[in-house]
């Protein structure tokens, strides 16, 4: 099961980028994969619950957008999205089309952060006082 590798340096490279942020939390980390990266959606989830407990980014959210195939075609100069990856023929005069222009990313695209609110004990401010209960 390679997604728990995935997994595991995708919680490495984003606790990386969010430490130049001390003190905020990693609300969710989207990615952008190819049909052809060859992960297993369910599987990448489950293993990001895994990979994230007791890190920074425990309980942050993983939203995965797929992206298809798309091949460029010599023969009519178009880029075309094909129905299936079985076969990279232009969907428009048939052609086989071996220029991949889209289908085998697996990219971080972005991160959400929840910034500290400056009140908060060590991030800078004061200290709200707690009211003594009696």
């Amino acid at each position: 099961m390679h997604e728990l590798s995935i997994a595991a340096s995708i919680v490495e490279a984003v606790s990386e980028s969010a430490s130049a942020y001390p003190g905020s939390r990693v609300k969710e980390v989207r990615l952008r994969v190819g049909a052809l990266a060859s992960v297993v959606e369910d599987s990448l989830q489950f293993c990001w619950e895994l990979a994230t407990q007791d890190t920074p980014l425990t309980g942050a959210l993983l939203v995965i957008r797929k992206l298809p195939v798309v091949v460029h075609c010599d023969g009519c100069g178009v880029d075309a999205e094909v129905d299936g990856v079985q076969s990279l023929r232009c969907p428009r005069c048939g052609a086989l089309a071996a220029d991949l222009r889209q289908g085998r990313e697996l990219e971080i695209e972005s991160i959400e952060l929840d910034e500290p609110e400056p009140n908060e004990p060590g991030m800078g401010g004061e200290a709200k006082p707690v009211e003594e209960r009696k």
